[in-house]
């Protein structure tokens, strides 16, 4: 018997201790940001924060407010990709800060690659069950499309191809179109959706992240900031940004700090580097939540594209 219960205290004593993470504070910013890492070092003037990608130098007199992460004391078993507000088809966001690495190993394996048969974007899952956003001009014109997931294995990355992909609505007028995974092709596999979040909540000079196929090289994680929330171009308001957006990065998202999507990658100049637009959240939600009045109807072209324009008036036509 004793030597039962020494060979328990010897199993219990020899066990490896787990490693406690380091407490992490958030910092309230007076532009209305916040900041959320560990402090690795402060001074009278400034406050060393590292981030997860980067350590930041915060100016003392721009803090308004430090307080302890409170996520620190909930589960550490619960997964923050399941927070938010489901909307119907999408889910509205309400996450904590986290880091790039962290975002990307939570929310990289909902980006998908929407191959045609005239080239290739970028997309991203708004529901476990297929449904999906990528830009208009990515399957505009197509009938058959492909589209490519990318599950997390022990092992890395697991490539899934559904061919049997549909157009379920699409607005070319803000270079939106939504697309639904074959429930016969998808089976019991449970897809990895992202958390849409709200424009309003950036600030310029904010960091985000876009994960996409720029030139097909599928799951590429380019980095930048906010550059500004309202760039007006051809009669439409982008996010402008220094991510790196390059072809086959349309349709992708843009990511900010918390993981959540705020924009959608959609166009980048040739030759200027640091300049590329993308599609604010809000423009995506409301054309989620209007998905009727852009159905798309095989058997008419001109569903979700254009209209015919009417006949021309006879000129001896006389006016009502």
């Amino acid at each position: 018997m004793n030597c039962l219960l020494a060979a328990a205290v010897l199993c219990l004593c020899a066990a490896p201790l787990q490693p406690v993470p380091p407490p992490l504070d958030v910092f309230e910013l007076t532009d209305g940001g916040h900041v959320r890492g560990q402090v690795v070092k402060e001074t009278d003037d400034n406050i060393f924060v590292d981030v997860g990608y980067t350590i930041l130098e915060i100016p003392t007199a721009n803090i308004v407010n430090r307080t302890a992460d409170a996520s620190e004391s909930a589960d550490s078993e619960s997964d923050p990709a399941t927070e938010g507000v489901p909307k119907g088809l999408y889910t509205a966001g309400s996450l904590t800060d986290i880091s790039v690495q962290d975002a990307v190993k939570r929310f990289g394996s909902g980006v998908v690659v929407v191959r045609t048969p005239g080239g290739l974007g970028s997309g991203f899952i708004i529901r476990e069950d297929g449904y999906l956003i990528t830009n208009a001009h990515v399957v505009q014109g197509e009938i058959e499309f492909t589209v490519i997931v990318y599950q997390e294995t022990e092992d890395g990355f697991e490539k899934k191809l559904f061919e049997n992909a549909r157009l379920i609505a699409v607005n070319p007028f803000i270079d939106l179109a939504l697309v639904k995974i074959d429930k016969e092709d998808l089976g019991d596999i449970e897809l990895t959706r992202v958390v849409l979040g709200d424009i309003n909540d950036q600030a310029v000079g904010e960091p985000v992240f876009a994960i996409g196929a720029p030139l097909g090289m599928d799951r590429s994680v380019s980095e930048g900031i906010i550059s500004i929330k309202n760039r007006s171009h051809e009669g439409k308001v982008y996010v402008q940004t220094t991510a790196a957006i390059n072809p086959g990065n349309s349709g992708g998202p843009l990511f900010n700090s918390k993981g959540e999507v705020i924009a959608v990658n959609t166009l980048g100049y040739m030759f200027a580097e640091g300049m590329n637009l993308s599609i604010p959240v809000d423009y995506v939600k409301h054309f989620i939540e209007n998905r009727d009045a852009f159905a798309y109807d095989r058997g008419n072209p001109n569903s979700g594209y254009r209209y015919l324009a009417p006949p021309e008036r006879p000129e001896d036509d006389p006016q009502p």
